[in-house]
């Protein structure tokens, strides 16, 4: 019987005295980066051009990885030069899958530093690393009955990956309607896919716009396209001026309470919620102990009580600080999302105690 992911923490756990200061994870990760869970990595395992200038990237993550939501976004740590910067790229692929592959779809930035490196010369075999899944923009457990999904340029991305989620649902399915716009038809992220969805899937309905022919595409346009927009749960994702104006038309109509949009922010100020609360945290690696409030970040807390933390922008930014969570809650501090998975790699820098929890510090 092979051995649980929970039963290889605790033995790595039981045989850090022998390799402190270090870890296990250290000497794992010199082994195969993939087996360090506390630096996450995955290795690219195909790459597919989707436009001339977007491809998008098979991996297979490591040991650290505690999977995803269907439109959620991939942290990416991407080594230019020797030195390694973060992007973040939309999570692709149906969440849980058997073979555990991840896609992302990447598009090059002209004159950008990391996305034209990840877009034109990755290769199978590189690896790269890994963040947590994050996101609230996500596909909710159970779909609403009606669908509106509103997108531009890379805004299809996220929404990619919620429908192809929703397509590997069993019956019924809801009732989906697409309305993408982009430069051309050849400047289409996954225009082939799309276009044969829409001849065979008979609850899917894809309307594809091309600016270069015929103009921007504005929620005005909704009332020909997709009539009955009032009543069905949207999801919009592209360049800002589109989400404005999705969000002033929603707004106007009385429907704000049933658009969902993506906004991207690197890092927002932290603040605690009004109601959030510390409590006792353990580091297991150490067996030091300490009480933290609700708005001080776990890093803060360890290095005060003497732990040796890892840590690098202290901004939540770059990912140097992930750090596996034994047991209980945190919050993370810019969005107020709480966190509880045991094994889940966690951003010390921007995240506070919610309860009792242990650190594998």
């Amino acid at each position: 019987m092979p051995a649980t992911p929970a039963l290889v923490g605790r033995l790595l756990s039981a045989a850090s005295w022998l390799t402190s200061p270090l870890t296990p994870d250290d000497y794992l990760g010199l082994i195969d980066p993939l087996l360090d869970a506390r630096r996450p990595a995955a290795r690219v395992t195909a790459v597919c051009a989707e436009t001339p200038d977007t491809t998008t990237l098979t991996l297979r993550p490591g040991r650290g990885w505690s999977g995803h939501r269907a439109g959620q976004y991939l942290p990416v740590g991407v080594e230019v030069d020797g030195v390694r910067h973060w992007r973040t790229y939309s999570l692709t692929s149906v969440p849980d899958r058997p073979d555990r592959l991840l896609t992302i779809t990447a598009k090059a930035v002209p004159g950008g530093r990391v996305s034209p490196r990840l877009v034109h010369r990755t290769q199978p075999g590189d690896v790269l690393r890994i963040g947590p899944a994050q996101g609230e923009f996500v596909l909710p457990d159970r779909p609403p009955p009606r669908m509106l999904m509103f997108t531009a340029g890379t805004g299809i991305t996220p929404v990619m990956g919620m429908l192809r989620s929703l397509m590997s649902l069993r019956p019924p399915h809801p009732d989906v309607v697409l309305v993408h716009s982009a430069p051309t038809a050849r400047d289409t992220i996954f225009g082939h896919e799309l276009r044969l969805a829409r001849a065979k899937v008979t609850w899917f309905r894809y309307h594809e716009h091309h600016t270069r022919a015929y103009g921007r595409l504005a929620p005005d346009d909704l009332a020909r396209l997709c009539p009955d927009w009032r009543e069905r749960e949207t999801w919009a994702c592209g360049p800002a001026p589109l989400l404005d104006a999705v969000e002033d038309h929603w707004a106007r109509a009385g429907r704000g309470d049933q658009l969902h949009l993506e906004h991207f922010a690197l890092s927002p100020a932290l603040s605690p919620e009004a109601d959030a609360t510390g409590g006792r945290v353990r580091f297991t690696r150490t067996g030091v102990e300490a009480v933290a409030d609700a708005s001080t970040s776990l890093l803060a807390v360890g290095e005060a009580a003497g732990v040796r933390m890892a840590y690098g922008c202290r901004r939540g930014i770059c990912f140097g600080c992930l750090t596996p969570l034994s047991y209980g809650r945190v919050r993370d501090l810019r969005t107020g999302e709480l966190h509880d998975r045991a094994g889940q790699s966690i951003q010390t820098c921007v995240t506070a105690a919610a309860g009792p929890l242990a650190l594998d510090a």
